[in-house]
């Protein structure tokens, strides 16, 4: 197995930065605009940008949290199904959401997080926010709106994103290769 650093320490945090003042420009004030992290490891980089965002237009802003597990096309071919918790405690009808992942790889968790977001309203608008764009892995024609980093990867390549928040000493992503 073979790893490469794609991303680190202080160049995530600059990435995170960069993305919140995009959000920024196009959300204004937040008036309107609900976070939601996909779990289980987009809660971690929900939380960096939502604790960002509140610090720098100062303006509590909702966030929650959404397992869409039970939507996905394939969780019935799966042996072991291990769902997370959700904890979305506001309703999303006519909110603009901003969907957070850490990493976006075919696409079928996003369409399966759509799905899932109708059990708490029809939003208005719904925004993707990644990490980690893993271009040319599609199953699902889903683009990010708002991507740190876009990374070129073959079907047999993986990326991991470590965070503090996880329990690692830095943050780092990387690239993974079996060979």
């Amino acid at each position: 197995m073979q790893r490469k650093l794609i991303l680190s320490s202080p160049l995530l945090e600059i990435t995170i930065s960069r993305l919140c003042q995009e959000l920024i420009e196009n959300h204004q004030d937040f008036a309107d605009t609900v976070i939601i992290g996909l779990q289980p490891r987009g809660i971690h980089f929900a939380k960096r940008v939502h604790n960002e965002l509140e610090r720098i237009i100062d303006r509590k802003i909702p966030i929650g949290f959404l397992d869409a597990t039970f939507y996905r096309d394939d969780f019935r071919r799966r042996e072991l199904v291990k769902a997370n918790e959700t904890k979305i405690s506001f309703v999303i009808e006519n909110k603009k959401v901003i969907l957070i992942d850490d990493v976006l790889a075919t696409g079928r968790m996003v369409r399966s997080a759509l799905d899932a977001m109708t059990a708490f309203g029809r939003p208005e608008k719904v925004d993707l926010c990644v990490l980690v764009d893993r271009i040319y892995n599609r199953d699902i024609p889903i683009n990010a709106d708002y991507v740190g980093k876009k990374v070129n990867t073959l079907d047999s390549e993986k990326v991991l994103v470590e965070l503090k928040e996880q329990g690692y000493e830095e943050d780092k992503i990387w690239l993974i290769t079996n060979n």
